[in-house]
Formats: C-alpha cells, structure tokens, sequence
C-alpha cells in the first residue's frame, strides 16, 4: 500500500467512523413504543470501518480477513483448526458431510445409517442426516435444561447407529461426559452443534472447565445477527482431527483435492506431477475433484465485521450471563405458573435465550401470553421446530422416532424464550417483567 492509498483509507475511515456516531449512536428506548427484541446486531463503528476497509480492497472472496478470523476463532475455542463457512446451516452439512468422506476409509458413514438427534430442535441440526441420504433417530429431551434425555439415547442405539449430532440448547451445554461414554462404548461419532452457544463451557470433572465444541470429533458454530457474534449470515466448522479438516475444506470448495489458498498456486510443488483417478498424468491439480462438494465459502467483508467482533466475545458472554440472571429474578416472581430453565450440572453457560414453559395448570396458555406481549412490542420465539416430527417438511421422511417424545410434544404447546443478547438494557428486561405481572393478574380473576 503506498502512501496516497493509505491517506485515502485514513479520511474514508475516519468518516466512516463519523456516519456511525451520526447514525447509530444514543439511541434511546422508549417503554412501550420501541419493541424489545429477543435478539440483534451489537456493533459500534469498528464493525463499519472493518467492513469498509476490506470493501476497499474489492477481495470479493475469502482473504485476509477470513484467515485473521479462523485463527482468533480456533485460539478462542483451543482448538487446532477452523473452517469458515457461509452460514451455521451449511457448518453443520459441512460437518456431517465430512463424516461420509473417503478419507475415513472404513470409519466413513455410509448411506442408510441412523444418526441420533432431537425433535425439539432447530431443522439446520437435522436437515445435512437427510441430505446425506442417513436416517434421523429421534429421541426426547429435558424439561428446564431442554437438553437431549441421555437415558432415551441408549434406548435409540441400534446395529445401523453411526452417529449423534445435537445442539447445546440456547447454550446451555446437554450432559457432554454421558454422552461421550455412550459415543465411545458404541463407537459413534459426536457432532456438537454450538450455534447458540458460543463461549458456553464444560467440565467433565467438575474442575476444569472448556468450551463446547471442544469434546466432539467436529463441532459447528453460527454466526448470523441473532447469535452470540455475528458476521450478517456466516459460520465455521472446528475439530482437531486433520483428516476431517482437510474434508471439510474440500467439501466447502467445491470437492476439490488441492489446498492452495484463493489467488496461490502450486503449494504442493506437484500440480502437473500426479496421477488422479482415470484422468491423464499430470492433470492440473487445480481441477481434481475428490469429493462431492459444493461452494459454501465466506466473503471477506463478511470476516472482517466477525474480527471486530470477536474481540468484543468475553464482553457479549458476560452481558448475556447478566441478562439470564435478571430475567430469573423476575420469574422467580411467577414460578407457581412457569417452569424455569436452569443449567445443567459442571457447566458455565453463555446463554443464547431464556426459555420458560407454562404449567399446565396456569390460567393461561403460552398462545395468550405471547400474543399480549407482542401486542405489548415484546418479541418472543417458540423453542424452533417444536416437535419437529409434526412439522410438515419431515412427515414423509425415512426416520425412527424412539418413545413418545413427551416432552418434546409439550415443549411444542407451552415453551416460549425471551432474548438474553447484549443489546437488551435492564429497563427493558424491568418493562417486560411488569408487563406479565399486569398479565397474570388479569388472567388470575
């Protein structure tokens, strides 16, 4: 960069720098005119300037930014490698792809193999099983954690079951050391979907603590505006294992078999020295294709906003822990009417939400509270699919469903979530808690 281009950055980022205080900054709420959100972008004007600043090199792939980015990532996380990817959907297809690679040799999965997971779920975490022509096994979860029920895993486990892909639900962790014997007396690959719970951790023995992610053989994590960071859409796929970091980067790009970097050419010293399948020696390595893949790169400008605010992580972790804790000592107001959620045991969660569901007993029902306070400009989610089994996309599918799914059918009729994210002020979480007292005694006449 010469001189001329770096004065010319300097001014177009220093009234980048002056657009976002113009525009973005003190904001205020209004009670009761502003809606409170259950989740959104967090940012201040690095976010912009990275954004603009790579925008200005016109690297309209991955680059600089994204390889700056992995590296703070798998250094947060403590682990080896780190796969951008275009969203946490297409982390976790990478991910359970990777398992069907050739490179596994006899471990690889193998079409019509069954792959553990929930029904109260999000369709992302199920959806890569039945594009890569396995079967989904359904089991049921916990009420308060609404974490996988480890006693209905080994009930699920048969002579076709290969694998367990689950989500550490709205970050708080599911029970990893039992789920980690089961996978290792069967021989079943673990995939930890971490997508709502970035900077969540776990202690197998009750001392030391890691992150989520950090136990699976390959973990995913997401990046769009509701979660923990965000990069717009974005996500990364993270394992220690080589074998299936170099699967999952071909599988990204395209299936192809060389590792060059975007713009480099020949790393391996070998392009035109190999024999490839039934091509001809010395076919250009560029074009060899090993696996069945597809193009789920990241763009650059999408990195460089998550390097911005990656170094703003510990400080989001810590405002979403804060925001649990207040919205529990307004529930703990209203518990002869809600079941609370609370985190599973050897665990230190960075919450993603704050699920509750409403008793049977209650004299209301969760339809008529979440309308109320969306009337009142109060968002809230259901717990995603519900039961997922009853949603009309996987009716038909090829599937075995273990039990009654119970709870999973209750979280579909009673279980609502609130925002924990760090834009959320406690006057708002104040205003929320006011609006179902007033609620509650309406419906308490």
């Amino acid at each position: 960069m010469d001189d001329k281009e770096k004065e010319l950055r300097e001014k177009i980022l220093d009234m980048v720098k002056e657009y976002y205080i113009y525009k973005f900054s003190n904001q205020k709420f209004i009670c009761g005119k502003d809606y409170i959100k259950y989740a959104g972008r967090v940012f201040d004007e690095r976010e912009l300037c990275n954004l603009v600043d790579s925008s200005l090199d016109f690297w309209l792939t991955s680059g600089r930014y994204s390889e700056e980015f992995e590296s703070k990532f798998a250094e947060f996380v403590d682990m080896k490698y780190a796969m951008l990817t275009n969203s946490g959907s297409s982390a976790n297809l990478l991910a359970l792809s990777a398992l069907k690679s050739h490179l596994l040799g006899d471990k690889r999965l193998n079409d019509g193999d069954e792959v553990i997971t929930v029904a109260a779920g999000f369709p992302t975490t199920v959806n890569p099983i039945i594009q890569n022509k396995l079967i989904p096994v359904f089991v049921d979860v916990d009420l308060g954690t609404y974490n996988i029920n480890t006693d209905e895993i080994k009930k699920s486990i048969g002579p076709k079951t290969k694998a367990i892909i689950i989500a550490h639900t709205l970050g708080n962790p599911f029970k990893i050391k039992e789920v980690l014997e089961i996978a290792k007396e069967n021989n079943l690959f673990l995939i930890e979907d971490c997508c709502d719970a970035l900077g969540s951790k776990y202690s197998l023995d009750g001392k030391t603590f890691h992150h989520v992610g950090s136990f699976a053989h390959i973990s995913t994590c997401s990046f769009y505006p509701a979660h923990h960071i965000t990069m717009g859409e974005g996500g990364i796929v993270f394992t220690n294992n080589n074998i299936l970091k170099r699967a999952v980067i071909s599988l990204r790009d395209w299936g192809r078999d060389c590792y060059c970097k975007g713009g480099e050419n020949n790393s391996c010293g070998k392009r035109f020295l190999a024999k490839y399948g039934d091509l001809p020696y010395g076919y250009d390595h560029k074009y060899v294709y090993s696996h069945i893949g597809y193009n789920l790169k990241v763009t650059d400008m999408q990195s460089a906003i998550g390097c911005a605010q990656i170094e703003k992580l510990t400080e989001f972790i810590a405002k979403r822990k804060e925001n649990f804790k207040r919205w529990t000592d307004v529930f703990n107001n209203f518990k002869d009417y809600f079941i609370l959620p609370y985190a599973t045991e050897n665990t230190d969660p960075s919450w993603f939400a704050y699920p509750v569901s409403v008793k049977p007993d209650a004299p209301f029902t969760r339809n008529e509270i979440v309308n109320y306070l969306s009337a009142k400009h109060i968002e809230t989610r259901n717990l995603f699919a519900g039961n997922i089994t009853k949603q009309p996309a996987y009716l038909d599918i090829s599937k075995r469903v273990i039990g009654e799914l119970k709870n999973t059918d209750f979280i579909m009729n009673n279980t609502f979530f609130l925002g924990t994210y760090p834009g959320l002020k406690p006057e708002m979480i104040e205003y929320v808690g006011e609006t179902i007292e007033d609620f509650i005694k309406e419906k308490a006449k």
